[in-house]
């Protein structure tokens, strides 16, 4: 990239000797590129604001007049409140002092003063956390903040930052094409550089951040869409002439209509399947609409094009419930399907591996026992992972690499809002079903409060009389002094004794082995036992149509996204179910998120909702590494932004131009640097 003039070490600039070199370099910052893209996380507000306009309990900067003598009390040791009234416009307003004692001798009746602190509109006093005798002489409204430790602080971020501008300002160099910077009127890099860091007002902050966060964007999508391009050029797929008649009969044999969003997915599916470029797809749909029935149906088409389907799921028992289900639909057609988890044993499991690998098995369904090195495959075509997020990368890749270039299909029952997902997933093409089987009924949600367990075991046992069972979840197994939450155990010990003899109420969590799961989650589906507690274990994919009721304690500790997931294990039967979500959240977030429960069942709606009060982080839990580090770009707000330069960057990829124009050099540049495209040849 052209920006090597910069790429030299801090102690090049003058003013900064080894010490805070290596002070500066605990912050990551090791070259003058680094120094000058350290943004500020924040910016002090020094404007001065009109009191009537200003919230309660915000931060404020106000000019005004002592207008009375300042008042001191201690109380306890050390401890001080000075008080002083200001006269600020038309306002009397009260200024405190907590523990500064001797500003009493500084401050004098009928003096001008500058106060920044905290508003209390109630009290109509701000409490000071800075103050200048006098009238405000600022030339910056804004002031930056930066993260900082051990010995660097703010102001000699602020000060490094202004020595290296000063000395290597010229070399700062533009990265975006000019058209870009005309069509969306961006400042150049130089200019944004400057204002991010030196802003003299918001418009500075407004147009610097502008700049950054489309620049992040473009470059993370341009990556996205490259490495797109070069999986579909590298991996030549093979062409699956599906027979097109055997398909109709299979689509007429199916008990149910296809809704018109699995119809376009299918659609989707199979001209991937006929096309000589290896399928990448993720395809998302909401609990219950239908990705089974999908995945079937493109299972078959490959079938009948010669070639053998995997389906790889996280959990032993979703393994044996989508072969039972898929071999009721694909059987009275002569495919033979079987399943191999790590129960399936000795002369069963050699019987298996004999039968894929002649190509008599023609669908395998199973967990990462697939993956196993012993698996091998006659001929296989298609690849299909349910909840493909619970499975690493390698995993998935090594189920890939069984097969010559197998079509690939991704599904989740994750609502990933379009943001994330076209973020996380840029490399993939995206199919959604956004559309319920008709006849679904709608799970009823409430929202209770804890002091009225005893009404809701009461409507649980009305259910359980009628032959119903219900799910209790719980955020932790045992006692935490942590966190006063319902935990696992005792909620299982407390039901064993409200119910007695009545119903049997079993226990699941994650300390139990596989084994111990599968036994459990079988006692639940075959109604030995009534009432299963358990924590989110219980979330993924188990299909036991006659639960009708969940109850999930302390529902305040889980995210939208998750409650959703969970609140899916009922309603798969043709009774009406219900979720009580049991919660006394403290914060306004979190009865933000219990009304919107009980507001509405779109997954979609509510991991959008879900992105906005939690954060892309805490989405996918902070192990996953899918999402990138912006340091200025902020996917749910800047959304439209990703948008658009997702947009760009694959009409720049697509473009001859882009891989020959000169205007370009420093974006290819950046591509043939970086991880994804190492060793290509971009020219």
């Amino acid at each position: 990239m052209k920006d090597n003039g910069l790429k030299q070490p801090v102690t090049d600039v003058k003013g900064i000797g080894e010490e805070t070199a290596e002070a500066l370099s605990d912050l990551n910052i090791r070259t003058v590129k680094d120094l000058l893209e350290y943004f500020p996380y924040r910016y002090e507000d020094y404007r001065l604001k009109d009191l009537s306009q200003v919230k309660h309990e915000e931060k404020v900067t106000v000019e005004g007049v002592v207008h009375s003598e300042p008042s001191l009390v201690y109380y306890g040791r050390k401890r001080s409140r000075l008080t002083i009234r200001l006269l600020v416009n038309q306002f009397l307003v009260q200024v405190v002092y907590f523990n500064q004692p001797y500003m009493k001798n500084k401050i004098s009746i009928n003096e001008t003063l500058t106060v920044t602190g905290k508003w209390d509109a109630h009290r109509r006093t701000i409490t000071a956390s800075q103050t200048k005798i006098g009238e405000m002489k600022k030339n910056n409204e804004f002031e930056p903040v930066y993260h900082v430790k051990g010995s660097v602080t703010v102001k000699g971020v602020r000060r490094f930052i202004q020595l290296a501008l000063n000395q290597y300002g010229e070399s700062i160099t533009e990265t975006l094409p000019k058209e870009f910077l005309l069509n969306y009127k961006l400042l150049n890099r130089r200019e944004a550089i400057r204002a991010i860091h030196f802003p003299l007002n918001s418009n500075d902050v407004k147009q610097a951040r502008r700049r950054f966060v489309y620049e992040e964007f473009l470059y993370f999508q341009l990556k996205m869409q490259a490495l797109r391009k070069f999986e579909r050029e590298q991996s030549k797929g093979t062409i699956q002439k599906y027979d097109l008649e055997k398909l109709k009969l299979f689509l007429e044999s199916l008990p149910f209509q296809l809704t018109n969003a699995q119809k376009r997915v299918v659609n989707e599916i199979l001209a991937d399947l006929k096309s000589p470029y290896r399928m990448n797809r993720l395809l998302q749909g909401d609990v219950g609409s239908g990705k089974t029935a999908v995945a079937a149906i493109a299972l078959y088409a490959s079938i009948t094009a010669g070639f053998q389907g995997a389906l790889m799921v996280p959990t032993e028992i979703l393994a044996e419930q989508h072969a039972e289900s898929l071999k009721s639909m694909l059987q009275p057609f002569d495919i033979e399907c079987d399943l191999l988890t790590s129960s399936v044993k000795g002369k069963r499991r050699k019987e298996i591996l004999e039968k894929v690998s002649n190509g008599k098995i023609h669908l395998l369904i199973g967990t990462h026992a697939l993956i196993q090195d012993e698996v091998v495959f006659h001929k296989l075509g298609l690849v299909i992972t349910d909840e493909q997020h619970r499975f690493g990368v390698e995993q998935r890749r090594i189920l890939r690499e069984k097969g010559e270039n197998p079509d690939v299909l991704f599904m989740t029952a994750t609502p990933i809002p379009r943001t994330l997902a076209i973020t996380v997933f840029g490399e993939m093409d995206v199919s959604v079903i956004d559309e319920m089987p008709a006849g679904r009924k709608v799970i009823e949600t409430y929202w209770a409060k804890h002091d009225m367990l005893d009404r809701v075991l009461g409507f649980m046992e009305k259910e359980l009389i009628q032959g119903r069972q219900a799910y209790v979840i719980c955020p932790l197994i045992e006692e935490s002094d942590k966190l006063d939450v319902q935990n696992a155990i005792d909620v299982h010990a407390s039901l064993t004794a409200y119910f007695g003899n009545r119903y049997h109420v079993g226990l699941m969590h994650g300390r139990l082995t596989s084994d111990e799961k599968d036994s459990v989650m079988k006692s639940f589906s075959s109604n030995d036992v009534q009432v299963l507690v358990s924590t989110t274990v219980v979330e993924v994919g188990v299909n036991v149509p006659n639960a009708t009721m969940m109850v999930i304690y302390d529902a305040e500790r889980f995210g939208l996204s998750q409650l959703h997931q969970l609140r899916g294990r009922v309603g798969r039967g043709s009774e009406q179910s219900y979720c009580i979500l049991l919660a006394d959240p403290k914060t306004e977030v979190g009865k933000e998120r219990m009304k919107i429960m009980t507001e509405t069942n779109d997954g979609f709606v509510l991991s959008e909702k879900d992105l906005e009060l939690r954060g892309p982080g805490d989405f996918f839990g902070k192990k996953q590494s899918g999402l990138p580090e912006f340091k200025v770009a902020d996917m749910v707000h800047d959304y439209r932004a990703l948008e658009t330069a997702r947009n760009d960057a694959a009409e720049l990829i697509r473009s001859e131009a882009f891989w020959n124009s000169p205007e370009y050099e420093t974006l290819r540049g950046y591509l043939q640097e970086s991880e994804v495209l190492k060793g290509e040849k971009l020219d």
